[in-house]
């Protein structure tokens, strides 16, 4: 709570909740894991917040206006699941969903299906790919990633190189494509800091 007023403090409105991945997929994987407080715990705390109230239902003065995000993946192999977890973060208080980077449009169509009920408004993850190893590291490596196959056979005969990033930049573009009436927007992420390819990606839709 304290880092959260804190936050709003130094002007900060946006906020994305997530859980995060277990300390062992990371740097540090020895660090000891807390989950004292779960996204969804994280967003309930937020919407105390926004009511004038702290987690223990104490006020604490004017009602804060914080935009509150949460995650939601339409690859997981569960959709029931994320979709039935989805639906206790907004119960919570989010107000907006941000997916991982999406690959296979039809994987959004059937989600967005699912959810239509919750009409809380969705923003597409988009990814251009780098190359063939980059497409191989996100979808074995990376958890949260999935690639379709026929992805990662595209972006492995793309070769390397410039024709490797024109290609996964050609598949950002397709996948943006797709599903740009069926969602509120999409954020493009630049690859390796790429920001010309994330520049490339949304030049199909001018």
């Amino acid at each position: 709570q304290s880092d959260l007023l804190g936050a709003y403090a130094l002007g900060l409105r946006n906020i994305l909740a997530i859980t995060g991945d277990p300390p062992k997929l990371g740097d540090y994987p020895d660090a000891t894991a807390v989950y004292d407080v779960d996204s969804i715990g994280l967003i309930r705390i937020m919407d105390h917040l926004n009511h004038g109230r702290d987690l223990a239902g104490n006020a604490i003065g004017p009602p804060l206006a914080i935009h509150i995000g949460c995650g939601a993946d339409p690859s997981k192999p569960d959709l029931e699941k994320e979709v039935r977890r989805l639906e206790e973060k907004v119960k919570a208080g989010a107000e907006y969903v941000m997916t991982p980077p999406v690959y296979d449009p039809r994987t959004v169509e059937t989600f967005l299906g699912m959810i239509r009920h919750l009409r809380v408004p969705v923003l597409i993850g988009i990814l251009p790919l780098y190359s063939h190893k980059n497409a191989e590291f996100l979808h074995n490596e990376v958890p949260g990633m999935t690639i379709p196959e026929d992805i990662r056979e595209r972006m492995r005969a793309a070769g390397s190189g410039e024709g490797a990033q024109a290609e996964g930049v050609r598949i950002a573009q397709e996948a943006l494509l797709a599903v740009r009436d069926l969602v509120q927007g999409a954020y493009v992420m630049p690859p390796f800091n790429k920001v010309d390819l994330a520049v490339r990606v949304i030049e199909v839709l001018r």
